[in-house]
C-alpha cells in the first residue's frame, strides 16, 4: 500500500522533528524529577495517544481544517498554554508534599487514580501540542501516495511509524530524568526546589506555547 522508501523518509523527518525537546518531552521529563518513572512512563503513554488522536483528526480531514483557520488554531493552542500554566502553579503549590510522596511511592504505585490523572494530564498535553498539530497538519498529508488509494489508512500507518518513535525517545528522556530524582530524594530541600522548579518551567512552557505559533 505505501513503499518503504516514503515510510523511511517519513521516519527520518519524525525522528528529526522529536528529538528536538518540546512541550510533550519538557512536561515529561518534569514529571519525571517530581514523580518518577511510572508517573514519566504513564506520561508518555499519555502523550502517545493524545498525538494520535490528532492523526486520526488528519486522516478524518479535521487537519486542513486547524491548518487552515487561525481562529481553531489558536484556540487549541490557547487551550493547551493554559492547561500546562494550571499544571505548573498545581506543581509549585505542592512542591512541599513531595517528600511525602517519596515516602509513600509504593502506596502511589497501586493508585489508580493518580494514574489515571497522570495519563490524562499526559493526553492532554499531547493533543494540545502546538508542534505536532503543525506537524500533522502539514507534512502528514504530503507522504500519502494519493495513486495507491486508502489515504486515510496510509496517515494512520504514518502515525504509527511517528509515535513508535516517540514513544523511545521520550521514554529515553523520562527515564533519564527519573534515575536523577534519587539526588534530590536525599534532601527536602532539593525536592522543594525541584517541586518548584519544575512548576516554572512548566507555567513558562505555557506561556511560551501561548506566544508562540501562527499569527497570521
Amino acid at each position: 500500500m505505501m513503499s518503504t522508501d516514503r515510510l523511511l523518509a517519513f521516519a527520518a523527518m519524525s525522528f528529526l522533528l522529536i528529538v528536538v525537546p518540546g512541550p510533550s518531552v519538557l512536561f515529561v521529563v518534569g514529571r519525571a524529577l517530581a514523580q518518577g518513572r511510572r508517573a514519566a512512563l504513564t506520561t508518555v503513554a499519555g502523550n502517545t495517544l493524545g498525538a494520535y488522536v490528532l492523526v486520526v483528526a488528519v486522516a478524518l480531514g479535521v487537519g486542513s481544517v486547524v491548518e487552515r483557520s487561525i481562529v481553531v488554531f489558536t484556540t487549541l493552542k490557547l487551550l493547551g498554554a493554559a492547561y500546562l500554566i494550571y499544571l505548573g502553579v498545581r506543581a509549585i503549590r505542592q512542591r512541599g508534599a513531595l517528600r511525602a510522596a517519596f515516602r509513600d511511592e509504593d502506596a502511589e504505585a497501586a493508585d489508580g487514580a493518580g494514574t489515571l490523572r497522570t495519563l490524562w494530564d499526559g493526553f492532554a498535553v499531547g493533543v494540545a501540542n502546538p508542534k505536532t498539530i503543525v506537524f500533522f497538519a502539514a507534512v502528514l498529508p504530503q507522504f500519502v501516495d494519493r495513486g495507491a488509494g486508502h489515504a486515510a489508512l496510509q496517515m494512520l500507518l504514518l502515525g504509527l511509524v511517528f509515535n513508535a518513535i516517540a514513544i523511545a525517545s521520550d521514554s529515553v528522556w523520562g527515564l533519564a530524568a527519573a534515575t536523577a530524582r534519587g539526588w534530590f530524594a536525599r534532601s527536602p530541600r532539593r525536592l522543594a526546589a525541584i517541586g518548584g522548579a519544575g512548576g516554572l518551567a512548566m507555567v513558562g512552557l505555557g506561556v511560551t506555547v501561548a506566544v508562540t505559533g501562527r499569527k497570521e
